[in-house]
């Protein structure tokens, strides 16, 4: 199963970088540190708001708000190893590099977060990880049915896993995972190189996809 899975791997990251040729122009480099692949994050903001999130973040959760897929953060990630954290607890963000991280984040503060507990983990600077990260969120295209709904879904996670798949060529099962909590949608993962040109394999991930037969998928607000 293993050598079949790395098998999809390996066609995949030929057929993407051949997709994303043209459009790579100005892609980050591949980050030095010691790590596999990365986990994209991708918050699903109306659950974060049901879950408790709205004391945290108001203005996140008002009604109008209208945030559907919000990053929650690109983490550096091994295959078979614990994953790396907090690699450089002196080596903060200026506020330079926040600045450029605005409108990427949510909030400031968990840019700064998420830096200090991920972004120094890869080797690169702030500036160059704020940047990976926003490459790696723009080249992700959100399914048309997940964008913005404005009543209650009711889906499978195969139903969710099958709109990325279906919206982002060469995506497959192996390279993602569906995060549900309390009946509801919650995350999802998405495994990338470190040279942000293919998707990656990822079992450990995608093995922790949601395995409830249906959940909920709240409204944005």
């Amino acid at each position: 199963m293993r050598a079949r899975i790395e098998t999809l791997a390996a066609a995949g990251a030929l057929l993407l970088g051949l997709t994303l040729t043209s459009a790579a122009a100005g892609a980050p480099s591949a980050a030095p540190g010691p790590f596999d692949y990365y986990v994209l994050s991708l918050s699903w903001s109306p659950a974060f708001c049901d879950l408790g999130g709205a004391e945290k973040f108001p203005e996140q959760c008002a009604a109008g708000s209208g945030a559907g897929f919000v990053v929650h953060g690109l983490w550096p990630s091994n295959r078979m190893s614990l994953d790396p954290e907090d690699c450089g607890l002196d080596d903060r963000a200026s506020p330079a590099d926040l600045a450029a991280a605005r409108g990427l984040y949510l909030s400031e503060g968990l840019a700064r977060y998420e830096y200090l507990k991920h972004g120094t983990c890869t080797g690169l600077s702030a500036a160059d990880y704020f940047a990976t990260v926003r490459y790696a969120t723009d080249k992700i295209a959100i399914p048309p049915t997940l964008k913005a709904p404005r009543e209650w879904l009711r889906l499978s996670p195969r139903d969710v896993e099958d709109a990325f798949i279906a919206a982002n060529p060469n995506l497959r099962p192996e390279n993602m995972a569906v995060v549900c909590g309390r009946g509801e949608l919650v995350e999802v993962r998405i495994c990338v190189s470190k040279d942000m040109k293919a998707f990656a394999a990822c079992p450990r991930v995608a093995e922790h996809s949601c395995r409830r037969g249906a959940i909920e998928v709240a409204p944005v607000r």
